[in-house]
């Protein structure tokens, strides 16, 4: 019938516009910024670094591996590799970020940093606010603006991050158990035995019969 398909959304309208008076779950609309929607625990907008610890620097998981980098689709992440080494989360010793950028005005929040990162030291946050009169240094973030510590990963993302600090912790675990049996199996062994005594030398005098 002509028209039917304007009728059919015109109706679905005005059940929306009158339903809202009477249920809430179909007021779509807030009063924004005094009104604000709980975000989903899934929200993803841009990317953080996490850090254990009180010092960030010290305990950024990060270890400057660049999978990241060459794997983000729009090219935002920028990273030099450290020349020396510190202890990571599980205390072996690694490569650090002496540089990490992202260029927010051009990431895509597609996460697939998060998704391809095998030390989960890069998450996605939830904060969307980021507005700024800087379009090109306000907006390129170093790794001192991304690091946030573990507190706020499992604030955003406590499921997630209540699953990733088992792992680790069942890792940490582990390393500790191989280190200490090693230790162990150092302090237990035998000590070499001692080589065999030389001959005396030939002094060069024979006897006769």
């Amino acid at each position: 019938m002509l028209g039917e398909g304007i009728a059919k959304g015109l109706i679905e309208t005005a059940r929306n516009f009158l339903g809202s008076y009477v249920n809430k779950d179909r007021l779509t609309t807030v009063q924004y910024p005094e009104q604000r929607l709980p975000q989903a625990e899934a929200t993803r907008d841009f990317p953080f670094l996490v850090y254990d610890g009180e010092d960030w620097q010290a305990g950024l998981r990060c270890v400057g591996c660049q999978i990241c980098e060459k794997e983000c689709p729009p090219k935002c992440i920028f990273i030099e590799k450290s020349t020396d080494k510190k202890p990571d989360a599980v205390g072996k010793p690694q490569f650090y970020p002496a540089v990490f950028n992202i260029d927010i005005s051009v990431c895509m929040s597609c996460q697939i940093c998060v998704e391809v990162c095998p030390f989960d030291a890069i998450k996605m946050d939830t904060a969307f606010e980021l507005s700024t009169v800087d379009r090109f240094g306000g907006l390129l973030w170093d790794k001192a603006r991304l690091a946030k510590p573990n507190q706020h990963y499992h604030h955003v993302h406590p499921t997630e991050a209540a699953e990733v600090d088992g792992r680790l912790a069942e890792e940490r675990a582990k390393a500790d158990a191989k280190a200490k049996a090693a230790a162990e199996a150092k302090t237990s062994a035998p000590p070499p035995a001692a080589p065999p005594a030389a001959p005396p030398a030939n002094s060069g005098v024979s006897s006769t019969s």
